[in-house]
């Protein structure tokens, strides 16, 4: 997106970043800040243009419906890390000081030797094959000579301390025998260490390469396809249409943008300059100061990694974590993005009412709240209604068609596609920035319809995840593949429909396609280094056994006091963000600390669903962008607004807040991620609470509401906030939530739970050190097959089997005869040789936890009928709803 950068008349001159300063800064952080011509340039370019198209290949199906260039898991990782490494070192500098428009010769010797270790496992793959843990000298030589200048690349790409923690892990394996007893262990050698970390999939070429190779860099090409092509720009401009000229506007366009940006970017460093070099100056010109408006750029964008459907990096690395497809994390991390969001819009528009802030621009035509209403309610029932047919449309045609459906829909979604196209023709295009001097709102509808094709492969994403239930490689493939042939067509299609000449319009759109490819990869190498980085921290703990030793440790550290283990992980994880990518930070966590989290929780008769606590440990992950004095995407919005950095970061934690609580909330009340939500009925409560707690958290956290609060009515707003989000607690109190049932009837109570029901079971068994545990567990049982014949506990037994387990009754008493390795079971913490004590089951007589929400309520009405009265003492008039 092109842009001007204006100045602020607020600000001093000096304090106005300009644009290449900007772009410089994205593209320190994001792409590496080489910018270099001649052969080097386009090695980089073209470099970076077949990586995009070396991965387009392995997502797509063509390898296997043509019968070539199938490369197995471990040969693609090792091309992915082997081309990102040689990128790596052509496109960062060895030092921040370094030239960036020159190309040291020693780059060129690093790139090439490290390209070639890194794809050592795929260039003598067979060989290999065929002497597993007999390295001859060269492997080592390869893999030590690799390892170093992973880590170099490491430091260009990620800074120090990404580095020097990847050193001391090594380090450690080797210190082993020589450290304390709560940290020693047997050691390795040069031979065993070098096999393990790099010519095997147990190291730097693990899950977290994996997961890069096969999901990641799909979805950041996606996103930074729909960025070259104009679709940041036009979700901005629909958001200023929509808010702008609402009280505090320009702040509600920051947050609502950084939203659906999201989509587009999940790097929050950039998502802060694509629309804070906009929105800060225009909120700071409104009256909220340059550290306000930093701060709350800075919060809303950070939020746009937990933002479905295309979430932070991390995120793609939960499914082969936790072991859920992307569907189910989607809809899991739904409710408390949208709610974290909702939160900061209520931020802004309190911030707007404690300061007097008054819309900037005029809102068009005087409408009543009556039209106001009708024309937001048609608006979401057009939209409503469009998902709706879209849907049945295409299930109809699948439906009716058969084998012939897909081309049927192809062919009407071209049709759909030229005739949005159309529409836009008909109209000028969006302009590419906004006036910050003089602003004006643009109209709503004719803005929303001159993008609406934008749409269309987010649409084809979504289908292909929710409906067609693709992987989600598969799916962000189909989508690219909407995307290239869009950018190449939208530009002379319009200009057919306007009658100009096509001249150079076809060369525009294969130059967008392109360098988009080329973007897309250069975004991507960061995260594949880390992502090679943080396996050789994993490689280390497995090497160890260190991540066995966690579970003593975080026990002696929290006392087995759960609440205190996590404000301990959450410390750690912001501690671990000061150096290094969220993407490393969680891989790091989600190894050491998301295992020991639930077995302590277990330990203590919690039962904590291993989704909540990945979720747990990837907000805290991303809340380290925000956290002074190191915080990335706090240094890019203080640069804009030419404010302090340590004072905007601090103040950005303030709005965080609101998203720093919700993982607590739903560790212990995991119906905020939509696990145990039984019906419509149940689902609209939790929405409708959760929504509400978070507004009533945000208004205590500010101390204003209708107007300043008392702290007496603070008090009472983060009661209302804990009533909503845990009404489970206070129903504790009366009835416990589960009654225990002899382990003879697991087998029936197994066969007649509900789909995807949780059997939830009390543990007794020995560990490997030799203590006698007790722990409590759960697992969610899938449903049998439709056309499967059994009934009573035999398909209590099937059920079993499908989630991993497999039980032996011995009359009255039952036990776990073995548990399937990478099962739901196996990470849910169930154990093989383990006793059943006992199976604990939803209690029948516990009333609806629900009943608590109505005294929050009455609360929250005596509360408000407080401050009105307040306000009417005083002699005020309660100021007009933005």
């Amino acid at each position: 997106m092109s842009t001007t950068i204006p100045t602020d008349s607020t600000a001093p001159q000096a304090s106005a970043p300009s644009n290449a300063h900007l772009e410089q800064l994205v593209a320190d952080v994001d792409r590496g800040g080489r910018n270099v011509g001649g052969f080097t340039g386009a090695v980089l370019f073209w470099g970076a243009v077949i990586w995009s198209l070396f991965q387009l290949w392995v997502a797509s199906p063509l390898p296997f419906a043509l019968n070539i260039g199938i490369f197995n898991d471990t040969e693609g990782r090792a091309l992915h890390l082997g081309m990102a490494v040689f990128l790596g070192y052509l496109a960062y500098p060895a030092r921040k000081s370094s030239p960036r428009d020159q190309m040291p010769a020693i780059d060129w010797v690093l790139a090439i030797i490290a390209g070639f270790c890194a794809s050592y496992l795929f260039i003598f793959y067979k060989e290999l094959a065929t002497r597993p843990g007999i390295p001859t000298t060269l492997d080592i030589v390869s893999a030590s000579i690799g390892l170093l200048l992973l880590l170099e690349v490491t430091r260009r790409a990620l800074g120090a301390p990404m580095a020097v923690l990847g050193a001391i892990f090594v380090a450690y394996v080797f210190l082993g025998p020589w450290l304390p007893d709560a940290l020693a262990h047997r050691g390795a050698s040069v031979e065993r260490l070098m096999s393990h970390m790099w010519l095997t999939t147990e190291g730097v070429y693990g899950v977290a390469l994996g997961v890069s190779l096969s999901y990641i860099f799909i979805f950041v090409l996606l996103g930074s396809l729909l960025d070259r092509c104009g679709a940041g720009n036009y979700m901005m401009q629909v958001s200023f249409a929509m808010l702008g000229h609402l009280r505090g506007g320009p702040a509600k366009v920051a947050v609502v943008s950084s939203a659906v940006n999201g989509i587009v970017s999940a790097s929050s460093v950039a998502n802060v300059v694509t629309g804070g070099i906009f929105t800060i100056p225009l909120m700071k010109r409104a009256g909220y100061g340059g550290i306000r408006a930093g701060a709350i750029e800075t919060a809303s964008s950070v939020n746009g990694q937990i933002m479905p459907p295309v979430m932070g990096a991390a995120a793609f690395l939960m499914i082969e974590y936790v072991g859920i497809p992307y569907t189910d994390i989607i809809r899991h991390a739904l409710l408390p993005a949208s709610i974290s969001y909702i939160a900061l819009f209520y931020i802004v528009h309190l911030e707007a009412l404690k300061m007097g802030i008054e819309p900037m621009m005029s809102a068009g035509k005087p409408r009543t709240l009556l039209q106001k209403l009708a024309g937001w309610g048609m608006g979401i029932a057009g939209t409503l209604i469009v998902m709706g047919l879209t849907y049945w449309i295409g299930i109809g045609v699948q439906a009716v068609a058969g084998d012939a459906a897909i081309w049927i829909l192809l062919a009407m979604l071209a049709v759909l596609y030229v005739w949005l196209l159309r529409v836009a023709a008909a109209h000028p295009d969006l302009p590419t920035d906004i006036d910050i001097t003089n602003p004006v709102r643009p109209e709503p509808w004719p803005t929303v319809r001159a993008g609406l094709y934008y749409l269309i492969p987010i649409g084809i994403l979504v289908w292909c995840l929710a409906v067609e239930q693709l992987s989600a490689g598969l799916s962000a493939f189909w989508a690219v593949v909407a995307m290239l042939i869009q950018m190449i067509t939208q530009h002379p299609i319009i200009a057919w429909f306007r009658k100009q000449p096509a001249r150079g319009v076809w060369k525009q759109g294969f130059s967008d396609a392109i360098t988009g490819l080329q973007e897309g990869a250069r975004n991507m190498v960061g995260i594949a280094i880390a992502c090679g980085t943080a396996g050789l921290i994993v490689g280390a703990i497995t090497l160890t056994g260190l991540g066995l030793r966690m579970t003593s440790f975080v026990e002696l550290v929290s006392m087995g006091n759960v609440l205190i283990m996590l404000f301990f992980t959450a410390f750690v994880c912001l501690v671990l963000g000061l150096g290094m990518p969220t993407t490393a930070n969680y891989i790091l966590m989600a190894t050491l600390m998301a295992p020991v989290v639930v077995e302590l929780g277990a330990q203590n008769g919690l039962v904590i669903p291993l989704i909540a606590v990945h979720m747990f440990v990837f907000y805290y992950g991303i809340m380290a962008d925000i956290t002074p004095p190191v915080g990335l995407a706090t240094f890019a919005a203080a640069a804009i607004s030419g404010e302090d950095p340590i004072k905007t970061g601090i103040q950005g934690v303030t709005y965080a807040m609101r998203t720093a609580v919700l993982p607590f909330m739903f560790i212990f009340n995991p119906m905020l991620l939509l696990i145990d939500v039984n019906g419509w009925w149940e689902l609209f409560l939790v929405v409708t609470g959760a929504t509400l707690a978070s507004l009533t958290f945000a208004a205590a956290t500010l101390g204003w509401m209708r107007a300043k609060a008392t702290w007496m009515e603070i008090g009472l707003l983060f009661l209302v906030t804990f009533m909503l989000f845990r009404p489970d607690w206070f129903m504790n109190q009366i009835q416990p939530k589960y009654v225990a049932h002899s382990p003879s009837e697991l087998l029936q109570i197994s066969a007649d739970m509900p789909k995807k029901g949780r059997l939830v079971a009390e543990l007794e068994g020995m560990n490997l050190e030799g203590e006698s545990l007790t722990k409590t567990v759960a697992v969610a049982l899938p449903a049998l097959p439709e056309d499967a014949q059994a009934t009573g506990t035999a398909a209590g037994q099937q059920r079993l089997m499908a989630a991993g387990l497999t039980v032996m009754a011995l009359g009255d008493q039952a036990q776990i005869a073995s548990v399937r390795f990478g099962s739901q079971a196996r990470k849910g913490g169930w154990e093989q040789g383990w006793n059943i004590n006992k199976v604990l089951v939803p209690n029948p007589a516990r009333p609806s936890e629900f009943w608590f929400y109505i005294p929050a309520l009455l609360i929250l009405a005596f509360i408000w009928i407080r401050q009105g009265g307040r306000l009417r003492r005083k002699g005020f008039a309660q100021p007009a709803a933005a």
